[in-house]
């Protein structure tokens, strides 16, 4: 699962990747996150055809759920199964975003012990990327409306493997209007695109248990620190 990431790039870093995505719509919201956690505002650009920046909750809430909190449980979705889980398979359909990001953490399972290492993994160009997401209106009975995003998982790379059996599906920048097209496309067009990313392309490296409180949110997260 991926359950924490950053996105630390200034609108100036962004643009350079997302020439195209009108960014004064959330340039207000674009602020250093270092450990974003569910629950939480993500920055998206969903498939609505405008290309804006926008921040929805991290938590996909189906639009016929009864209660939001099941958004809590909907951090990430499994790309070899979107087109059949209920709470995913509409939204697959229709409701697809980029889920911006540069760079995100998984924990590494120490043998013959409770513990855990947590690792950041990023592109080693350090620019920022994009997940594969799926995002959700929901209207609650006072009228509100919540928008809430999902972050698509896949197979790991070979860089990932022996950190974790699953990696955020990152996609390649030549791929992103075609997972933004609006309305329903082809099914097993998007499934090509969830593969997981090269791995000669990223760097992954340990950091420290500060990470792990969702509290700590500054570079001490991110900082690399040696093991043993």
């Amino acid at each position: 699962m991926c359950g924490r990431f950053s996105l630390t790039a200034t609108p100036d870093e962004l643009a350079e990747v997302f020439s195209w995505m009108n960014i004064a719509v959330g340039a207000q919201g674009v602020r250093p996150r270092y450990n974003i956690a569910p629950s939480q505002p993500i920055a998206v650009i969903a498939n609505t055809g405008k290309n804006d920046l926008d921040y929805f909750i991290w938590g996909l809430i189906p639009f016929w759920a009864k209660d939001p909190k099941i958004g809590y449980k909907m951090i990430n979705a499994r790309a070899e199964t979107l087109a059949d889980k209920p709470s995913f398979k509409a939204a697959f359909k229709y409701r697809r975003c980029l889920i911006l990001s540069d760079g995100f953490y998984e924990w590494q399972k120490q043998p013959g012990s409770t513990t855990k290492t947590p690792y950041f993994i990023h592109l080693k160009s350090g620019k920022p990327f994009a997940f594969a997401g799926l995002w959700e209106r929901w209207n609650a009975p006072d009228g509100s409306e919540i928008l809430s995003g999902a972050v698509i998982t896949t197979e790991p790379n070979d860089l990932m493997r022996p950190i974790h059996n699953r990696m955020p599906a990152i996609l390649h920048t030549e791929s992103f209007q075609q997972w933004l097209t609006p309305g329903e496309v082809h099914l097993d067009a998007l499934n090509s695109l969830l593969g997981p990313y090269p791995s000669d392309a990223m760097e992954a490296y340990p950091v420290s248990t500060w990470v792990n409180n969702p509290a700590n949110d500054d570079p001490a997260c991110a900082a690399r620190v040696s093991l043993g």
